[in-house]
């Protein structure tokens, strides 16, 4: 079992310049991922990205699920005005 705090980490990580927050009950977890690195790509190329930074974990069953939104900074910026 995995905590958010983990996978937030793990993302930070392994993503440049990313702010993560990650919600979950140890088994379903729901992150937003704010990065630069999404400029430009798809939101299938991004939770590839995501995913295979998480890639371990989820192909050993310790991570079961996550829900992501894959924002750029602008994106990100944007939504909160």
């Amino acid at each position: 079992m995995m905590e958010p705090q983990e996978i937030a980490r793990l993302l930070e990580q392994g993503l440049n310049d990313a702010r993560v927050h990650v919600d979950g009950d140890g088994h379903h977890f729901q992150a937003l991922i704010v990065t630069p690195a999404f400029e430009g790509l798809s939101l299938i190329q991004r939770h590839r990205m995501v995913n295979e930074v998480l890639e371990a974990h989820l192909d050993s069953g310790v991570l079961h699920a996550i829900s992501m939104r894959t924002l750029t900074p602008e994106q990100y910026d944007a939504e909160r005005t």
